[in-house]
């Protein structure tokens, strides 16, 4: 799954849209269980959803021209995002 996910990121910054769709659609539920874990550790407070933290983190991520490494620079990059969501909202 690794490596499927750093190809889809790699075709992505290419200009395959097709390629962040599927990406989207393979790490959509692993980061709506991070944003989940970073809320019941209290960041954010109690009026945030995991899924408005995910899609306003998507948001970010979806309009930045990043040079995607691999998964692990995704998912690290998307864990900032996810805070700056919240440092945004606290």
């Amino acid at each position: 799954m690794a490596e499927e996910l750093t190809r889809l990121l790699h075709a992505w910054r290419e200009g395959d849209s097709a390629s962040r769709d599927r990406l989207v659609a393979q790490v959509y539920d692993t980061l709506r269980d991070m944003a989940a874990a970073r809320l019941r550790r209290g960041e954010g407070g109690r009026t945030l959803q995991p899924t408005v933290v995910v899609h306003e983190a998507l948001l970010r991520l979806l309009g930045a021209d990043t040079a995607w490494e691999d998964r692990a620079h995704f998912f690290a990059l998307a864990a900032l995002k996810m805070r700056a969501v919240l440092v945004d909202h606290a």
